[in-house]
């Protein structure tokens, strides 16, 4: 497996951890459709939260966050608009959340950091 693909993999992990110890309570992991791939779907409170995980080794070229531009929010945006029709979720409020993860080393050590409404879904695929 690819070094990036392990390194994701353990973030998600290292996500849905801190998610649950905050509250949430995780409802999908991966969760993939015809119009894409949200990593962590979890609820905060009564808000169906759609959670985008970003891990990196270093900040060097910059914050993990910004690797979520307009392309992957509107990808994003509909494959979650696809989850909450598909569980009949008309009554629930969501937004949309990306936590950043820095690995420090071998040693595991990280810092992360979660953003919640991160960016907003403001009409048919208008942001």
């Amino acid at each position: 497996m690819a070094k990036n693909k392990l390194l994701g993999n353990a973030g998600e992990g290292i996500a849905c951890d801190h998610l649950q110890k905050n509250g949430y309570r995780i409802l999908e992991r991966n969760y993939r459709c015809k119009l894409g791939e949200i990593d962590i779907i979890g609820l905060d409170g009564d808000t169906v939260a759609f959670i985008e995980v970003k891990t990196r080794s270093s900040d060097r070229y910059g914050s993990p966050s910004e690797a979520v531009n307009r392309g992957k929010q509107g990808r994003i945006v509909k494959t979650a608009l696809s989850y909450m029709q598909s569980k009949a979720f008309f009554d629930r409020m969501c937004r949309f959340d990306v936590i950043e993860i820095i690995v420090d080393g071998p040693d595991a050590l990280y810092d992360i950091h979660l953003i919640k409404d991160a960016f907003q879904y403001s009409g048919r695929y208008g942001y």
